[in-house]
């Protein structure tokens, strides 16, 4: 199911996931011998000088996730906490995949060396370690990714207003954070202090199988709708990270390898298009300044 036109969106939940699980491997258990940074930019909150000189010689003990947050526990104590923003690419020094290629990168390059990754100007971090086997790279051509080293014990704004974990969001927790709220109901799931990690593909999504329209007050959803709510979410995020994500635009595995979600999707960016179950067209408006996709047969 191609897309009938390109819609930017950044990586989410499952793409975040995805990435965890697959970088994992290139970075849990290893020791880091030297880092590599672009200049001082907004893509830094600890300044490069800094991650330079206090990530060397330390060991990522555990990756795990918070949202749409990557967060590596140090030796020591201590974590490096990652944002991959809109166009961020966390991957290895083996991958390959014309993602992570400009258009005029490509078009300079033969094809042989196409699918070659060399560091360029948007590599924005360059992990190499002790033992010498494949780097790391974090790469960001918008720069709308952030990288952040917290101390022992210490903490950040950012971590500390994120809401529950979307995979871990019930219809009794949803429904009590719907009362009295005049947003849309499309405009609550995408609040990152109520749930952590849904953005807009997945909103849309979720909303189709709940049947309900995202324009829809929060307050005005009842109990069983947030239950529908909670169970779809669910159902579309698993099944993305089962899938790889969803490479609609940057998004790219730590191995190279494109997502296969977008070829699920029912409603988001089919503007147009028959609904896959009842046939009437899709729509599109805007919510919160974001597009927003759904079916006005199937929702209500």
């Amino acid at each position: 199911m191609p897309l009938n036109h390109p819609v930017p969106s950044m990586p989410e939940l499952p793409e975040v996931e995805v990435t965890r699980r697959r970088i994992e491997p290139y970075l849990v258990g290893r020791r880091i011998r030297r880092v590599g940074t672009t200049s001082p930019s907004y893509f830094f909150l600890t300044p490069p000088a800094r991650l330079r000189r206090e990530l060397a010689g330390r060991t990522v003990e555990a990756l795990g996730r918070r949202g749409k947050y990557l967060v590596a526990d140090l030796d020591g104590g201590g974590r490096l906490v990652v944002h991959l923003g809109m166009t961020g690419q966390l991957f290895s020094s083996g991958a390959t995949s014309l993602r992570l290629l400009s258009a005029t990168a490509r078009a300079a390059l033969s094809p042989e060396d196409q699918r070659r990754f060399r560091p360029d100007a948007h590599t924005h971090l360059r992990f190499s370690f002790c033992d010498r086997a494949e780097e790391v790279y974090l790469r960001d051509v918008r720069k709308f990714g952030k990288v952040l080293l917290l101390g022992p014990e210490e903490c950040h704004p950012r971590l500390a207003k994120l809401g529950i974990d979307a995979l871990d969001l019930t219809g009794a927790h949803l429904f009590a954070a719907t009362r009295k709220r005049t947003v849309a109901v499309k405009s609550l799931l995408l609040d990152q202090s109520t749930v952590a990690g849904v953005g807009n593909i997945y909103a849309d999504e979720a909303l189709f199988l709940a049947g309900v329209r995202p324009r829809r007050r929060a307050a005005r959803v009842s109990r069983s709708e947030c239950d529908e709510i909670a169970n779809g979410l669910q159902r579309v995020l698993r099944r993305s990270i089962e899938t790889g994500g969803s490479s609609i635009s940057d998004y790219v595995a730590p191995d190279g390898s494109d997502g296969a979600y977008q070829d699920e999707r029912r409603v988001y960016a089919r503007a147009g298009e028959p609904c896959l179950r009842c046939g009437t067209p899709i729509r599109r408006v805007v919510i919160g300044q974001r597009g927003t996709h759904f079916c006005p047969g199937c929702q209500r």
